[in-house]
């Protein structure tokens, strides 16, 4: 981390401006919420609140620097983009339908108000996919004479450098140590200056995004980005094949699951945020803007089951340089967009983090993690690769030997002990969830082999499989708690045994499988949501819910003939979603409030994969 150092003074226009922004101390200080909307590009992603406050903006990529940051930092020095209504009284906020396009309406106590469209540029165009680090704001009156303050303080450094200002005659310049931002807008630049209050007479537009002159004029800019934007996300959602039910929060949860994709390199990050606690002071405050190759698998598996391969395909060539890279050695749970492999953990002091509640981290110490469960993510990962026929380019040879090295990896190490796919720091076991996906890694290349047909490859990894699913039945069970643990020869409980039904390792109408979930039930569960483990760790026992599990006991739950039951809790879990349709990591079992990081990869795909199981199929109805 680089040195603090002191903020650059703004120039004389702008103290102003400054000031106002001190006057609001008592919005910018309430506690912020994870009632947030996320708009995005694949390229860098905002979120944005009720009132249409850009709080959380990271650039150039999603673990770069936050130049609004107000997430984390409540106070008066926060970052952020604000349109202030004089006498504010309420607001609506909506996605429109099918795309990630974000509006937002505002309305007085006289019942004056203004809309503003949000949104992060996306379309075709030369026969690539314009995706810039631009973000486009514009505002509708929506009737009488609305008064509103434009609040735009950006901040770089992680918050610690205030920007020097400089005005042309459309725009603004936001100068930092290393970047530069420039706001084109139609609307009077003395007022965003000043800080001042001003009548909304006619519709205006902000774009905000690299020091470039624009090619044609801001309103017209503005207006065709959002009408192709519209059109590319509209054409996305329409391809999608959807389950009969539940169609808006599956297509929701698709679109914020492709927002996670950096489409540069292919990567698929955990969370847009970091450091928002799992439960209330807590201090399990993580950075999870990275690329877990277990969290990029399931997010890869959630889009397929509803048809939409081009993210997997964008995600194998991210996939295949960590393969490759590897050399059949040690491969890192996690990576950084640019697969970089050292993501240090560090801690910024002087932000407060959110709610107050620090620490906040940059980096993630998992990175350093032996987690063996990956092996089995990366081969569960590319072995649609080698057997859908829709593919532009479909794996072959060379690929399979690349993954099976992967695999020899997988085999060499599945009962050996490891932090486990929930990152213990301070103890290491033989996991079964490691194991289990060990075996996945193996069972799926003995069928990529079949594809290719190889007949000596086939026995080769049946054989593999085979060896350590019979010690995953015999050392993992345990007969006093008729459940599967959480490692070999032990007893604690973990959520992460009904993926053994998922990836195909068990029958899930075999007794002990059914015994396991009843277990489960009777120790993990707070009514409808459920815990990861029972066992302490680090920090003490978990005190909020982890949303993936509720989903996994959900889709168990149908496997095993409750289907009647596990609608029900989807029904909960759909209700736990923020006003526009999104999860985050955890869910307080009491309070029902939204922990972790957001949006959370994990629960989103859970959402999908229980729609998608739990649906009634179309013939009941067409």
């Amino acid at each position: 981390m680089a040195a603090p150092s002191l903020p650059r003074r703004l120039p004389p226009a702008a103290p102003g401006r400054r000031r106002s922004a001190r006057r609001q101390g008592s919005l910018m200080s309430a506690n912020p919420s994870l009632k947030l909307g996320i708009i995005g590009n694949c390229a860098y992603s905002a979120l944005i609140d009720e009132r249409a406050r850009i709080v959380w903006m990271c650039l150039p990529r999603f673990d770069g620097d936050p130049v609004f940051n107000a997430l984390l930092d409540p106070g008066d020095s926060a970052g952020h983009w604000a349109f202030e209504l004089e006498n504010f009284a309420h607001s609506e906020q909506a996605y429109e339908p099918n795309t990630a396009i974000l509006r937002t309406r505002l309305f007085d106590t006289q019942g004056q108000g203004i809309e503003i469209t949000d949104f992060a540029p996306r379309f075709f165009n030369r026969g690539r996919t314009f995706r810039p680090l631009t973000l486009v704001r514009r505002i509708s009156v929506l009737s009488g004479s609305p008064r509103v303050r434009v609040v735009l303080a950006p901040r770089f450094d992680w918050g610690q450098r205030e920007p020097v200002v400089t005005q042309g005659s459309t725009h603004l310049r936001f100068i930092g140590p290393d970047t530069t931002l420039r706001l084109n807008t139609d609307a009077p630049l003395a007022y965003l200056l000043s800080g001042t209050h001003f009548v909304i007479d006619r519709p205006m537009n902000f774009i905000l995004g690299p020091d470039e002159t624009l090619l044609t004029g801001i309103g017209e800019t503005a207006l065709g980005f959002e009408q192709e934007t519209a059109t590319y996300w509209r054409s996305w959602t329409r391809a999608l094949s959807l389950p009969l039910e539940w169609q808006d929060a599956v297509i929701r949860a698709a679109i914020t699951l492709k927002l996670t994709l950096f489409e540069d390199t292919g990567a698929i990050v955990a969370a847009m945020t970091t450091s928002i606690p799992e439960a209330p002071d807590s201090g399990r405050n993580w950075d999870y803007r990275y690329c877990w190759l277990r969290d990029a698998f399931f997010v890869v598996r959630a889009l397929n089951s509803l048809s939409e391969v081009a993210t997997m395909e964008e995600y194998l060539r991210w996939l295949n340089n960590i393969v490759v890279r590897s050399g059949g050695g040690h491969i890192q749970p996690l990576y950084g967009i640019g697969q970089e492999e050292q993501l240090p953990e560090a801690i910024l002091n002087h932000l407060p983090g959110y709610r107050g509640q620090g620490p906040v981290r940059v980096g993630n110490q998992a990175q350093e993690h032996f987690q063996h469960d990956v092996y089995g993510n990366i081969v569960l990962g590319a072995s649609q690769a080698f057997h859908d026929h829709r593919l532009f380019r479909r794996a072959g040879q060379q690929e399979f030997h690349h993954l099976e090295a992967v695999g020899e990896q997988a085999f060499r190490v599945y009962d050996q002990p490891d932090a486990g796919m929930w990152e213990l720091r301070t103890r290491a076991r033989i996991h079964t969830s490691s194991a289990l996906m060990s075996w996945a890694a193996c069972d799926r290349l003995a069928k990529v082999a079949f594809a290719l047909d190889l007949p000596p490859r086939i026995r080769y990894w049946r054989e593999r499989a085979d060896v350590i699913r019979e010690r995953i039945l015999r050392e993992s069970w345990n007969e006093d708690r008729q459940a599967f643990a959480e490692s070999f020869g032990g007893r604690d409980l973990d959520a992460s045994v009904l993926l053994m039904a998922e990836v195909g390792f068990i029958d899930p109408n075999n007794a002990r499988f059914v015994s396991t979930v009843e277990t489960l039930e009777k120790y993990l569960c707070d009514g409808p949501y459920m815990r990861r483990y029972e066992a302490a760790d680090d920090f003490g026992k978990p005190e909020t819910s982890f949303n993936i599990c509720t989903f996994w006991r959900i889709d168990a739950l149908a496997r095993i003939g409750r289907k009647a039951q596990a609608r029900e809790i989807f029904e909960v879990m759909l209700k736990n979603r923020n006003p526009l349709g999104l999860l985050s990591e955890d869910t307080h079992p009491v309070t029902g409030e939204m922990w972790g990081n957001f949006p959370q990869t994990y629960s989103m795909v859970g959402l999908i994969n229980a729609a998608v199981r739990l649906s009634a199929p179309w013939d009941t109805v067409i």
